[in-house]
């Protein structure tokens, strides 16, 4: 048995290691319980609020109980946080000679074949050429690079179009047929992170390997003693993802070319090839007049005329394209590959054409068009049992943390949605002092959200807000349209002079708008949903958060809509039990951008008058962090004024939209 109260006291190794490392009482209990459940292979699901240290506190019993364990994050990003920062510090901090491994999606890393494919269209002009111009410096990067990690070459973003050519998928990975097999950079870090004894994962593939197996990291899995779910809220959407399909016209038209480098690199003839393309894009191109243009979404009991044919047809072109790979020699294993493609589309053609009551009742199927094309979904309505039934054949401890589980002090709704069975619960608040530190303002006066007025209604009350803290504020909202109405009126207000910059989602990627709040100080950043979590602001930078509406899911969701059917069929309240506790969780996500340090200080601005109209109001207000509320304005721009100036920051009072 560990002294988790020694080892995160003041006088612990944690405190004489790590530079401004405070002892807490809520990151102690919270390590006891995870020791606990490591002990026991339990389940564990605890809530850690803003400021708890739920990393070091489940780091911390994960290293000192000497078992294989993964570790799961929400996002590439928060993976390389914990195994290039976290993980040294506590390893280094306790002493502890422990073996680390970060294993990032195949897609991630180079593919020997795949590069060697495309030099080959390269040389027969049939690549882009911003593509066949990249592939020299990838060709020097790959007789240089250990790992093959694509992020390793800086000279590209991870969205360039080379990569999808010089990495491989699931789709048209060759596995042990490979010619490059003994060099994979993928099976590589397979093994690296088998003979380890902490591994570093994100939650898309934690869910590969549990759904695929061949996906994600192989044996790697079963042989873990115990599983940490970080930013387990994710983890339901993650897994309808991965318990159902898309088939794009981007998949489909990959299918075409692959088959057409690989008759390249083969010399094959094959009669069909030459006809396949040509007869893909027609179909692509019927599918695209059936569905129309413009940004739309159409459910399968929807479908327009000629959508059902058009499908069938694609079906019907896949399996001739199945039968005539069908005596590909041994060792052609691209081929080989693209007809096991081919028939994977087929099957997940038939999905999406199955018809019937108990088809509607199991799963969701729609079309979407946008800018990028066209792609078909199938998503099952639960995903819980089955989500339970993968988790419930390993034997492993689980454990899932997030700052937001619960409703109020209820897991239930979070429990329901992953189907893990008689779970151990706990939940620790913030440390921090939200009553000295912070202030929710609920502003009267403005329109519900359905009115037209709304979003200039907002931006009108905030501004006298973004006067008193000089900036220095999100603006968080619920809609990509009210994003960008408030940008205009708020433009309009201030006019070319503005008091302090202005940020919009989407003028720049999100780390680089990021970048730039931080290093102006004082600066208004406007976005949706992809800024309401995963963002960590210290300091008087960050003093306002501004949200224009609770954050309910859109109601035309196709797969929120059979969901919530669903609930209704079984005599349940939806609103209550999928609505409510959701928007409840997204909003206890965006509140906590505002206090991330003890030093920290600002105003929640929330502009949605049903938290006081509506009886439900209460279940919001009563899961935030305890803090004081007004509904006057003196007192938010006093609150605001007289805590930046015992900082030294001193707002100059002129008037908004002078």
């Amino acid at each position: 048995m560990h002294d988790w109260e020694e080892i995160f006291g003041a006088d612990g190794p944690l405190a004489r290691s790590v530079p401004g490392f405070t002892t807490r009482p809520e990151q102690i209990a919270m390590a006891q319980e995870v020791s606990s459940a490591l002990r026991a292979g339990g389940r564990l699901i605890v809530e850690a609020g803003t400021g708890t240290g739920k990393t070091y506190a489940y780091l911390v019993p994960v290293l000192l109980s000497r078992k294989r364990v993964i570790v799961s994050t929400g996002t590439r990003t928060l993976q390389d946080q914990l195994f290039r920062r976290d993980l040294p510090t506590v390893t280094g901090a306790l002493g502890l000679p422990v073996r680390v491994a970060l294993l990032k999606g195949r897609t991630n890393y180079l593919c020997l074949h795949r590069l060697e494919l495309a030099e080959q269209q390269a040389v027969a002009r049939g690549l882009r050429r911003e593509v066949a111009t990249a592939l020299p410096y990838v060709r020097d990067w790959a007789q240089i690079t250990r790992n093959g990690d694509i992020a390793e070459l800086a000279r590209f973003s991870e969205s360039e179009p080379v990569w999808p050519w010089v990495t491989s998928n699931r789709d048209n990975c060759l596995g042990a047929e490979c010619s490059f097999f003994d060099r994979c950079h993928v099976m590589k870090a397979r093994r690296e992170a088998q003979a380890s004894d902490v591994v570093v994962v994100n939650h898309h593939l934690l869910m590969a390997d549990l759904v695929l197996k061949e996906e994600g990291f192989g044996d790697l899995l079963p042989g873990a003693d115990a599983i940490v779910i970080d930013e387990a809220h994710q983890l339901p959407d993650v897994a309808s993802a991965f318990l159902g399909f898309a088939v794009s016209g981007w998949q489909l038209q990959a299918l075409a070319r692959d088959l057409a480098i690989e008759l390249v690199a083969s010399a094959t003839q094959i009669d069909i090839a030459s006809s396949f393309a040509q007869t893909l894009e027609r179909r692509i191109i019927d599918l695209q007049d059936a569905l129309g243009t413009g940004q739309q979404r159409h459910e399968s009991g929807h479908w327009p005329n000629g959508v059902i044919e058009s499908l069938e047809a694609l079906q019907f072109s896949l399996g001739d394209l199945n039968k005539a790979l069908a005596n590909v020699p041994a060792d052609q294993p691209g081929l080989a590959s693209v007809r096991r493609r081919a028939a994977d589309l087929g099957a997940r053609m038939s999905l999406l054409l199955e018809h019937g009551d108990e088809a509607a009742a199991a799963s969701v199927r729609w079309a979407q068009v946008n800018r990028n094309g066209i792609s078909f979904h199938y998503v099952p309505v639960d995903v819980a049992e089955q989500l339970g039934d993968l988790i419930g054949t390993h034997s492993s401890a689980w454990i899932c943390t997030s700052a937001t589980l619960a409703v109020g002090d209820d897991f239930n709704h979070f429990i329901r949605r992953v189907g893990i069975v008689e779970p151990a619960t706990a939940k620790f608040g913030s440390p921090f002092d939200f009553q000295q530190q912070a202030l929710l303002y609920l502003p009267q006066g403005i329109d519900p959200p359905s009115s037209s007025r709304h979003t200039r209604q907002v931006v009108d009350a905030a501004l006298p807000v973004l006067q008193a803290s000089g900036g220095r504020a999100f603006l968080l909202f619920t809609s990509h349209r009210a994003l960008r109405e408030a940008a205009d009126v708020l433009q309009q207000r201030l006019g070319s002079t503005a008091p302090y910059p202005i940020l919009v989602q989407g003028d720049a990627p999100r780390e680089i708008l990021l970048k730039r709040f931080r290093e102006l100080g004082n600066a208004v950043l406007l976005g949706t949903s992809s800024f309401w979590e995963g963002i960590d602001v210290k300091g008087a930078a960050l003093s306002v958060v501004v949200i224009d509406k609770l954050p309910f899911a859109v109601p035309d969701d196709p797969v929120l809509k059979a969901r919530l059917a669903a609930i209704e069929r079984r005599g349940g309240n939806a609103f209550f039990e999928e609505q409510v506790p959701q928007a409840v969780i997204a909003l206890k996500q965006g509140v906590g951008r505002l206090i991330r340090d003890r030093d920290d200080f600002g105003v929640i601005m929330l502009c949605d008058q049903r938290v006081r109209s509506r009886a439900y109001g209460r279940i919001f207000l009563q899961s935030l962090p305890a803090m004081p509320v007004t509904t006057q304005l003196p007192e938010v721009t006093g609150f605001l004024t007289t805590r930046l100036a015992e900082i030294g920051l001193i707002v100059p009072m002129t008037k908004s939209g002078s």
